[in-house]
Order: C-alpha cells, then sequence, then structure tokens
C-alpha cells in the first residue's frame, strides 16, 4: 500500500515540474508577441532589393485562385518576379497560373516552369525550389533576395514590403512568418492552434532568434532568404531529402553563419481547407516520425513524455489530486495565448490533453506507415 501512495504522489508531481519548467526555461513558448517589428517613420530602404519569389506547386489549381492573386497584388517598390514551379501537376496548375497573371497585368511578372520528376534522392518540394533559385539566378541580374512560399499562402498587400523591411532593419539572413493556418471546421479549431502551440514549443522563437543559441527553425510556407546566404548554406541542394524542409532550411543557413528570425504572421495565412479528421491526421502522421529521426527510442520517450505531460494532469485531477489540478492548470494557461491568437474561446484551453492524444496517436501512427514503407507520403509520393 505504502508503494501505491508514493507512486500515487510522484507522477503528479513530475508532472507539475515539468509544466512548471516548460512555462520558465523553454522560451517562453507559450507568449505570441514574437512579430516582425513595425518600422518607424523614416525607416525604409532608399533602394528596395530586387525579389525572386519562388512558389512551388503540385496540384494546386483548388487553392490558386485564393492565393496567386495576393502576389500579384504585392504593393513592393522594389522589382520582384513570381517563378510558379509546376511540380508535375495534373490538375492544370501551370495553364491557371498564366490565366491568374493575365486577369493582373500590372503585377509582377509571373513565370511558370516545368522542371520534370525529382532526381533520386530530392523530395519533390525541394526539386521545385532548386529549379525556382536556379532559373532566378540564371539571369543577367541575380536577385538579391528570394520569398519562397507555399501555393496555399495568401498574403496581405504589403506582405512582402514588411517581410524586405524587417530583414533589412535587423540585417538577418532567413525572415520566416508562420502562416495563420485556417480554422473553420470543428476539427481544424481543436488541432490546428495546438499544431503551432506544439511547434513552438518543440522550437521557441525566442531561441531560435537568438545568435547565441544552437535552435533553429523556419516555417515553410513563408521564408525570404538573401540569395547569398542560400549559395553560403549550400541550400536547396544540401537538404535535397529533408522531409521537414523548413526546419531543415533554417538550420542549414543558421549553421553557415547566417542570422536567422521566426515569428507568427499577422497577413500572412493558409487557405488549405482541412475538411474532416483524415486530412489533419495526414497533415501530422505523414513527417511526425521523421521529426523523432525515425528512432524507436526517441518514439517511446516521446510517447512516455507526452503521457506524463499532458495526460496525467487531468486524470489525477479529475481523481481528486491537487497536484494534478495545478499542472492542469499550467497547461491550459499557457495556451490561452495562442487560442486568442487564434481567435478561439478560451473555454477549449482545458482540452488541449484531448488534442494532444491525438497528437500522440498520429506519431505512433507515422512511426508504423515509416515501418510499413509507406512514411511521409504527400500527394502521390513516398519519401524514405
Amino acid at each position: 500500500m505504502r508503494h501505491v501512495l508514493t507512486w500515487t504522489a510522484v507522477v503528479p508531481l513530475a508532472s507539475l515540474a515539468a509544466w512548471v519548467w516548460l512555462l520558465l526555461g523553454q522560451g517562453f513558448f507559450w507568449r505570441t508577441d514574437v512579430r516582425l517589428p513595425p518600422v518607424p517613420a523614416g525607416g525604409e530602404p532608399v533602394d528596395w532589393p530586387s525579389v525572386a519569389v519562388v512558389v512551388p506547386a503540385r496540384d494546386e489549381a483548388e487553392v490558386l485562385p485564393l492565393t496567386l492573386p495576393t502576389l500579384l497584388a504585392q504593393d513592393y517598390p522594389g522589382h520582384a518576379h513570381i517563378l510558379l514551379v509546376d511540380d508535375g501537376s495534373g490538375d492544370g496548375t501551370g495553364a491557371l497560373a498564366r490565366e491568374l497573371a493575365d486577369r493582373a497585368p500590372d503585377g509582377p511578372p509571373l513565370t511558370v516552369l516545368r522542371p520534370g520528376e525529382p532526381e533520386p534522392g530530392w523530395t519533390g518540394k525541394l526539386w521545385a525550389v532548386r529549379h525556382g533559385i536556379a532559373h532566378a539566378r540564371s539571369g543577367t541580374a541575380e536577385p538579391e533576395l528570394l520569398l519562397l512560399t507555399d501555393a496555399d499562402i495568401a498574403h496581405e498587400p504589403d506582405s512582402l514590403r514588411r517581410l524586405v523591411r524587417g530583414a533589412l532593419a535587423q540585417r538577418l539572413d532567413l525572415v520566416s512568418q508562420m502562416a495563420r493556418l485556417r480554422v473553420r471546421t470543428g476539427w481544424e479549431r481543436l488541432i490546428v492552434p495546438a499544431f503551432v502551440y506544439f511547434f513552438s514549443q518543440l522550437y521557441p522563437f525566442r531561441w531560435v532568434n537568438s545568435p547565441r543559441a544552437r535552435t533553429a527553425a523556419a516555417a515553410g510556407g513563408c521564408v525570404l532568404l538573401r540569395t547569398q546566404a542560400a549559395v553560403r548554406a549550400g541550400v536547396p541542394d544540401s537538404i535535397r531529402d529533408a522531409v521537414i524542409d523548413d526546419v531543415t532550411l533554417g538550420r542549414a543557413v543558421k549553421r553557415s553563419g547566417g542570422r536567422i528570425w521566426l515569428g507568427l504572421a499577422d497577413g500572412v495565412s493558409s487557405v488549405r481547407p482541412y475538411v474532416g479528421l483524415g486530412p489533419l491526421w495526414r497533415m501530422v502522421s505523414r513527417s511526425a516520425y521523421a521529426q523523432l529521426l525515425n528512432n524507436p527510442v526517441l518514439l517511446v520517450a516521446t510517447v512516455l513524455g507526452l503521457l506524463v505531460v499532458y495526460v496525467v494532469p487531468p486524470v489525477w485531477a479529475c481523481a481528486g489530486s491537487p497536484v494534478g489540478g495545478a499542472a492542469w492548470l499550467l497547461m491550459a494557461l499557457s495556451y490561452v495565448p495562442t487560442l486568442r491568437y487564434y481567435g478561439q474561446p478560451l473555454w477549449r484551453a482545458p482540452l488541449l490533453p484531448v488534442t494532444a492524444v491525438l497528437y500522440l496517436a498520429m506519431t505512433v501512427d507515422s512511426a508504423v506507415q515509416h515501418y510499413q514503407g509507406r512514411g511521409a507520403a504527400w500527394k502521390g509520393r513516398t519519401y524514405s
């Protein structure tokens, strides 16, 4: 009996200690105030650098009418050129892009590229990015900056202008904004805010942005990159097989001596719909095990950690443990800023353990798919 009492006391104490440490010692990951700073009056550059906007796109005809016009409508004083790389689409993505560009004759020029199937060892997205960058650099005037943005990302008219100002003002080599994902359906409201919360827990933005910290990451939907920084880091060739390409890109640039910045977006959003649990499940499970380096030991440690940190507090609290209740309260409070960022009601904060269990199941399923040879499947391609 004494052994059982000791065990029931130690487990919730471990959960509470974990939450105290997470709140205070994990880079204040739960805060949502890491945004591009406003530029003071008179702080804009005299000469705006040229920008090549590279958009890898594979079967994106559904979302392109909502996103490409926002790039064609950018209020950017310098020269910008949009390169849409049609990665083997079968739905007329390339033709639709040209049609949308014809409707916006005053926008930046658009070029549609078709690089063909990726060579062995390349993921499709990075193969498309490689061809977009190569084409941008092949002209007589190499662009100073590269904007890598996904085909499902919509930009406010001043998005590019604000990104460039932030990069120049802080002398950054990479500026990345985590696009605001769609939260309209019930499943999106349950899972999407937690996706951003967990990402920032793994890669605290303040650590990413500190030159003294080793933590590095980026958000692949919106990355502004100096061309010379890309050359110095050897990207995308040096990361050609990366399934989690945005995090790997951030690491490559930071390791090569570049200064990087990652924050939440105000004028950049994803329009991709996730109707039902299935698409959201696939979004997470296709790369979750790769995040753990496809390592079964890390998988077991992650499962145990998630159980102790997210499941134990509500279970013990419902059993009458005040320590478990305190841990659950800290967990819910840490989730409140993310819910506010997404405009969600605060009563969802105590439901974070439910979402964590779903993410745990997605991670385990990702490992199962990996060992069945179906890991990292995306739009008809599977990567080892």
